[in-house]
C-alpha cells in the first residue's frame, strides 16, 4: 500500500487505464445484459466485453492491425520484404496476448509456477517458428533462432531488468541459491553444444575422415544428448516445483511478500484464458509460416544472413512479451520473478525446446543436430559465463545491466557480419 492508502502497482497492473476484474464485469448491475436469462444473448455480449477488455489491456495490442495484413500479404504471395515486415510486427502483439492469457492462468499458482508458465508460453512463438522452419528444411534458421533466444534472454532481457531496477533502486537482491542452480544448468547446456562442435572438428581433421560417417556420428551424439537433456529438464522441474521448491522462494522483504499475498484482480476466467491461448497460438502459427517462408527472399534482397535473422530478429519478436513482463516486475523490485522469467526461459530453450526439435527432426528425417558452428558455441559459453559471474552474489545494479546489454550489442554486430557458409 502507498502512503495515501492506495494499492501499489504490481506486475498484474493493467497498462491502459483501469479495467474491472472478471467478477466485476459479470456482476455489474449497470449492464442489463448480464441479468438476461437467455444464454444466446448473455454469452455473446459477455464475449464481446471480455474481448474488448483483453485488447485494451496493453498498448502493444495496437499492432494487432498488422495481423490481417500480414496474413493477406502471405496468402497473396506479395514480395518477401512486405510479407516479412508485416508478419514480423504481427507476431509482437500476438506474443503479448499469449503472455497476458498465461498470466491470467498463472495468477493463483504462486511466483515460481507463475514464472515457469510465463516462460513456457513465452517460448511458444520460438517453438512454432522453429517447427515451421524445420519442416521447410531451414536447419540454419532453427539453430540460429534457438541460440538467439537464449542469448536474448540471458543478455538482453536480463540486462534490461538489471538496468530498469537499478535506475530506481540502489541495489536489488534476489535468491542466489535458485540463481546458482539455474547457472549450473546453463553450464550443462553450454557443454551440450560445445561437445558436438569440438567432436565434429576432431573427426573432420582425422586422417581418412568420411564426411558421411562424420555426420552420422554427430547425429548419433545429438540424438543421445537430446534425450539426456530432456530427462535433466524433467528432473529440474521436479526439483524446482516439488522436492526443493524452498530453494526458489522469494528473497524479498516481509512488506513486499505481504503485498503479494493480497488477492489480485483477474480479467479472464480459466476457460476464457484457455480460449485466448488457443486462438492466438493458431494466429501465431499462420503468421510464422509466412514469416519463415519470406526469409529466403529477404536474404537475397537485403544481403542479411539467415544466421542474423534467426539469431537477432526472430528472438526479438518471440521474446517481446516476456521481455516487457520481466522488465516491469524488475522495476517494481520483484527480482526473483524477473530472474525466473528471463533465465528460466533460456533454460527451457536450451534443455527442452532445442532437444525437442532435435528429436522432432529425427522423426521427420531432418538432420537437425546440436552441432552449432564453433563461433556460436564460443559466444554461448562466454555469455553464460558472464551471466553466472553477475548473478552468483544474489545482487544486481544498473552497471551489471549495462554490462549485459553491452555484451549483447557486441554479439549482434558480430553476427551481422558473420556469413552463413562458415564450415566449422
Amino acid at each position: 500500500m502507498t502512503r495515501n492508502g492506495s494499492a501499489e502497482p504490481h506486475e498484474r497492473t493493467r497498462l491502459l487505464g483501469h479495467e474491472p476484474d472478471y467478477r466485476e464485469a459479470i456482476s455489474a448491475a449497470e449492464a442489463p445484459w448480464l441479468k438476461d436469462t437467455r444464454i444466446w444473448v448473455r454469452w455473446p455480449l459477455q464475449t464481446v466485453h471480455l474481448t474488448w477488455a483483453t485488447l485494451i489491456s496493453n498498448y502493444v495490442n495496437v499492432l494487432l492491425i498488422f495481423v490481417p495484413f500480414g496474413i493477406v500479404a502471405g496468402a497473396l504471395q506479395w514480395n518477401p520484404a512486405p510479407v516479412f515486415v508485416l508478419n514480423f510486427f504481427a507476431i509482437i502483439p500476438l506474443a503479448s496476448l499469449l503472455s497476458f492469457a498465461t498470466e491470467e492462468l498463472a495468477a493463483t499458482m504462486g511466483q515460481t509456477l507463475g514464472g515457469l508458465m510465463n516462460a513456457t508460453f513465452g517460448n511458444a512463438v520460438e517453438l512454432i517458428v522453429s517447427i515451421i522452419a524445420l519442416k521447410d528444411h531451414e536447419i540454419r534458421v532453427v539453430q540460429a533462432s534457438m541460440l538467439g533466444s537464449i542469448l536474448s534472454n540471458i543478455l538482453l532481457v536480463l540486462g534490461c531488468c538489471f538496468l530498469a531496477g537499478g535506475l530506481r533502486y540502489h541495489e536489488q537482491r534476489f535468491n542466489s541459491t535458485g540463481a546458482s542452480t539455474m547457472s549450473s544448468l546453463m553450464a550443462v547446456a553450454s557443454a551440450s553444444l560445445i561437445i558436438p562442435a569440438t567432436l565434429f572438428a576432431a573427426l573432420s581433421n582425422s586422417h581418412g575422415s568420411d564426411p558421411v560417417k562424420t555426420q552420422h556420428n554427430i547425429l548419433l551424439l545429438s540424438h543421445g544428448t537430446a534425450i539426456i537433456l530432456l530427462i535433466l529438464y524433467l528432473m529440474y522441474l521436479y526439483f524446482q516445483l516439488r522436492s526443493h521448491s524452498d530453494f526458489f522462494e522469494d528473497s524479498g522483504n516481509a512488506e513486499r511478500q505481504e503485498a503479494e499475498e493480497e488477492e489480485e484482480d483477474h480479467l479472464l476466467n480459466p476457460f476464457a484464458a484457455g480460449v485466448v491461448l488457443v486462438v492466438v497460438t493458431i494466429l501465431v502459427a499462420i503468421c510464422a509460416e509466412y514469416l519463415v517462408g519470406s526469409i529466403e527472399g529477404i536474404v537475397e534482397k537485403t544481403g542479411m544472413s539467415k544466421t542474423f535473422i534467426g539469431l537477432v530478429l526472430i528472438p526479438i519478436v518471440g521474446n517481446a512479451a516476456e521481455h516487457v513482463t520481466a522488465v516491469l516486475v524488475a522495476y517494481k523490485n520483484k527480482m526473483d520473478l524477473a530472474i525466473s522469467v528471463a533465465i528460466g526461459s533460456s533454460l527451457q530453450i536450451a534443455l527442452f525446446v532445442t532437444p525437442f526439435l532435435v528429436i522432432l527432426g529425427w522423426i521427420l528425417g531432418e538432420e537437425m543436430t546440436l552441432r552449432f558452428q564453433t563461433f556460436e558455441t564460443v559466444t554461448f559459453f562466454i555469455s553464460g559465463l558472464v551471466v553466472t559471474l553477475l548473478i552468483q552474489d544474489g545482487k544486481s545494479n544498473y552497471l551489471e545491466g549495462g554490462l549485459c546489454l553491452g555484451m549483447y550489442i557486441i554479439l549482434a554486430i558480430a553476427f551481422y557480419v558473420y556469413p552463413d557458409d562458415v564450415a566449422v
